[in-house]
């Protein structure tokens, strides 16, 4: 991909973790860096952290200040959903008018997998951003993410012996962040988007007692996992500190799993990134590494 023909594309949240994967595979794939934009909240945070040409413009979600800049000469915008859980189709609906205002050509949204049907509370915000750019007219694709292998804490569940949860012995088809990182890169370089719906679930799905099996299995621990009611969950979780709208979206998520929510044979993901996906003995493999590094 040369210069000339290559589109700009921007990505919003590019500071964060999901965000920075997205940039890099961007050049992995020939987008030349001058026609990246990475659209952060806080530039001083961006130095450094991205390959020499890209440009760094600044825009927050919560203000629709500053957007008009950040999006202009940009044909292609990822829009990376919120991190921050207060509001979040009001969040996002700051960047989705931005977009129409600025002519952007392509609107990439990363939702969440099922969302349509989904019943976690974390499925709501999803489903009114989807409505949001159905309403919009600007052309949309959907990266519908499955769960983050990352989203478990092993340290922790070496230190305790075990893996908490509610979710029972439902089934979760959990991608790295790598994987969807490179979805995403590769929606947004490819033509024809518009319209589309990816739903993103990694090849294998497993249960939490698998996870734990398989953690015990590398690290020569004994790892189990316990699953709690939802209501003694939502009590163990505030009793380590989290607050009780964390806990609240963490049993919620977890009662979706038991639901079969985060379960999806589908091979959208696999397609997209041309490779399987991460699977469990990877990611389990990777974490306990970087523990030893």
């Amino acid at each position: 991909m040369n210069s000339t023909s290559s589109p700009t594309i921007a990505v919003t949240a590019a500071t964060g973790k999901l965000g920075q994967l997205v940039v890099s595979s961007l050049l992995e794939r020939g987008v030349p860096a001058d026609h990246i934009v990475a659209i952060v909240r806080n530039p001083a945070k961006a130095q450094g952290l991205f390959a020499p040409g890209v440009q760094i413009r600044q825009a927050d979600y919560n203000s629709p200040e500053g957007w008009d800049r950040a999006l202009a000469g940009v044909q292609r915008l990822l829009l990376i959903s919120s991190s921050d859980l207060n509001d979040r189709a009001d969040q996002h609906r700051t960047v989705i008018e931005a977009a129409s205002a600025a002519g952007v050509e392509l609107l990439a949204y990363t939702s969440l997998l099922k969302a349509d049907t989904a019943r976690m509370s974390l499925a709501a915000d999803h489903q009114a951003t989807e409505k949001l750019l159905t309403e919009s007219g600007v052309p949309f694709v959907l990266l519908r993410n499955g769960w983050y292998l990352e989203n478990y804490d092993l340290a922790q569940a070496l230190q305790t012996g075990s893996v908490l949860g509610a979710a029972g012995t439902g089934r979760i088809s959990a991608a790295s962040r790598k994987d969807l990182a490179e979805a995403a890169a590769a929606a947004l370089t490819r033509d024809g988007q518009a319209g589309k719906v990816y739903e993103l679930a990694g090849d294998e799905a497993f249960s939490l007692s698998e996870l734990a099996a398989e953690l015990s299995k590398q690290s020569g621990k004994d790892v189990q996992y316990r699953n709690f009611a939802p209501e003694d969950y939502q009590r163990t979780l505030e009793g380590f500190g989290l607050p009780a709208p964390v806990a609240q979206m963490l049993v919620s998520s977890d009662e979706g799993v038991a639901r079969g929510e985060l379960e999806l044979p589908n091979s959208d993901l696999r397609e997209l990134i041309g490779r399987p996906s991460t699977s469990l003995k990877e990611a389990v493999a990777s974490q306990l590494a970087g523990q030893q590094a």
